[in-house]
């Protein structure tokens, strides 16, 4: 199992090593910043529609390439990961995403196809980030609030969600976009002239996030944080996963999860623009997306208390099933009752992901690096589904596209309520 090296305590003369509390706040930085990143998906996502008037099947090529990487990339990044170790797994995807948000500012000029490779480049370094950060959490404590432990750094991490909508709302769709008609009675030539002027929208900011990227990389590079080894991992023989039950059912979970909550974030701001809705154009739809990954933010503190007392599958489940009843109040209604039951499903969504993950990574032992990387790669819900929503959004309509995530909360519940007193038989065995 994974356990703190010596190391951890440093050597004389050496510089003093980060406690377990240190390394938490230190990792919580990379929840932060790949949260930022992930959401500013959903300011660029009408933004690139409306540009190359795209329909909402091929709007969401972006969220395809997104997190089709994690389903492409966590097995060589777990490979990586333990040749290398966690912080300079941490380094190398800092240093990867950088390079795809620098990939930007060519791809301006490039295309809609250029963008989707600098998401798929970017997305690689948040994967190798993933691989290596959530299951070095779940180790720096007890077991038993390992749970508790992660959702506070995902609290942090839904602090980028939020922060991001807004910035990237006064920063990309700050500019009068046109609509598909308007676009199309353009002359040729102008055509692609405004594609190119909206298009460079993006090479400000996402030049200025590789910047930062790469700042924390050598931030990271010189950290001194704990060693985390994994006793007896060389010479353990790998683990067949798929005979681990609670691994497979949660890895379906994390795929449905991810899936729900990225294609809501998605459609949100088209979702605002529908008249029957809000009305709202893009740029005053933006922040408002901020309200439903803060509804995630929020929502982890408190989880963050209340798991230390009730048992997570429960709270997996109570989320689960208000979830439900949200979406399905945002479907058959209208006008602020929809609104703000769609954007409160980021609340319910806060728990899910820490819980999910660490509830099936719970007694694999020598396998915990073997299981995060199948975890992460399940991740590819978040490219698959919103794929399933934009399918019935062409033909049924934005509001009635909310019931694909609606079902995948179903299966939610089910797991949650399978596995509601999993640690409490540990304690009693």
């Amino acid at each position: 199992m994974a356990t703190f090296s010596p190391q951890m305590a440093g050597a004389p003369g050496a510089l003093p090593v980060a406690r377990p509390a240190g390394a938490l706040v230190i990792i919580t930085i990379l929840f932060f910043m790949w949260g930022l990143l992930t959401s500013l998906n959903d300011v660029l996502i009408p933004h690139l529609k409306a540009v190359y008037a795209l329909s909402y099947v091929q709007a969401m090529l972006v969220q395809f390439c997104f997190f089709g990487a994690y389903f492409v990339v966590s097995i060589p990044a777990g490979a990586l990961i333990r040749r290398i170790g966690y912080q300079h797994g941490a380094v190398a995807g800092l240093a990867i995403a950088a390079c795809g948000c620098a990939l930007f500012y060519p791809a301006a000029s490039g295309g809609y196809g250029s963008f989707l490779l600098a998401f798929f480049i970017l997305a690689a370094g948040i994967t190798v980030l993933q691989v290596a950060a959530n299951p070095y959490v779940t180790v720096l404590g007890d077991a038993a609030t390992a749970s508790s432990r992660l959702t506070l750094t995902q609290a942090f991490n839904s602090l980028g969600t939020t922060v991001a909508p807004v910035v990237g709302g006064m920063l990309i769709l700050s500019g009068a976009v046109l609509s598909a008609p308007e676009l199309a009675r353009l002359p040729a030539a102008a055509q692609l002239a405004y594609r190119a002027h909206e298009a460079q929208a993006v090479q400000g900011p996402y030049l200025a996030l590789a910047a930062a990227l790469m700042a924390l990389a050598v931030l990271f590079a010189f950290a001194r944080l704990p060693k985390i080894a994994q006793a007896g991992a060389a010479a353990a023989p790998r683990v067949p996963l798929l005979a681990q039950r609670r691994l497979i059912l949660g890895a379906l979970g994390i795929f449905l999860y991810v899936g729900a909550e990225v294609s809501i974030g998605s459609f949100l701001i088209n979702f605002l623009g529908e008249a029957r809705i809000a009305g709202l154009n893009a740029a005053a739809a933006a922040p408002l997306v901020g309200y439903y990954w803060g509804g995630a933010m929020l929502g982890r503190f408190i989880g963050f208390a209340v798991m230390r007392r009730v048992s997570p599958g429960r709270a997996l489940a109570f989320n689960a099933a208000c979830s439900i009843a949200l979406i399905l109040c945002a479907v058959l209604d209208g006008g602020r009752l929809a609104v703000w039951a769609i954007l409160a499903v980021g609340l319910c969504n806060s728990i899910m992901f820490p819980t999910i993950f660490s509830m099936a990574l719970h007694k694999l032992g020598a396998a915990t690096g073997q299981g995060s990387g199948l975890l992460c790669m399940a991740i590819v819900g978040g490219a698959l589904l919103p794929f399933a929503q934009g399918w019935v959004a062409d033909r049924a309509g934005v509001q009635l596209s909310f019931l694909v995530p609606a079902a995948c909360y179903l299966y939610i519940l089910f797991f949650g309520l399978r596995h509601a007193g999993m640690y409490r038989a540990d304690a009693a065995s």
